[in-house]
This record gives C-alpha cells, structure tokens and sequence, in this order.
C-alpha cells in the first residue's frame, strides 16, 4: 500500500453534515443531547428502569437513547430527559450564513 495516494481530509465536526445528511445539524445536536444522557446514566450507574424511577420516562425510551435509535426524539424531549436526571441544559445560538445552500435566503431582483 503506498501511503502517498492517501489524502487527509478535516471533517467539518458533523459526521452527520460530513456524511451528507439532510438535517445534520440536528442530528448532531440530538447526538450531543443523547451521549450526555447515557454519560449521566453511566456516572450514576443507573439501569433504564432506575432512570424510570426517577424520571418518569419511560425505560424503553433510555434503551432507545442507548441504541443510538434517536429518530422519535425531539431535541425538547432529550432536553426535558437531562433535566429529569438533575442536570441543567445551557443553549447558546449563533447564526451565520450557511457554505453549503448556495441561493438560499439571498434577495430576488
């Protein structure tokens, strides 16, 4: 194998934008919101069914969030999931012209 084909490429900090997905941005943010849940989960070592106890939710949905299956989960749902485990959400919200929509939002003549 010659190393001298091989190209570096920088990811963009998305694999999800990286891997072309349509709602990247996200499916990070739900990503993020998902790890820290099962990071919590893991630090207190509780079970889905303690995490039920305690939060109300229910224990299919923190095996959901374990398998990484976030389809049905709302980045409001992952919120309120993080604050039933005692843990306080800050959000911080920066807007910028998107790179990758050419067009899009620009004025029409």
């Amino acid at each position: 194998m010659n190393n001298d084909d091989d190209d570096i490429v920088r990811g963009s900090g998305n694999v999800f934008r990286d891997l072309g997905h349509v709602d990247s941005d996200r499916e990070q943010l739900r990503a993020l919101l998902a790890a820290r849940i099962i990071g919590v989960l893991d630090d207190r070592k509780l079970t889905v069914r303690a995490a039920q106890e305690i939060t109300g939710i229910a224990a299919a949905d923190f095996s959901r969030i374990r398998s990484a299956k976030l389809g049905r989960f709302t980045i409001d749902r992952l919120m309120t999931i993080l604050a039933g485990l005692g843990q306080r959400v800050d959000v911080s919200v920066r807007v910028r012209p998107r790179r990758d929509v050419a067009g899009v939002g620009e004025a029409r003549a």
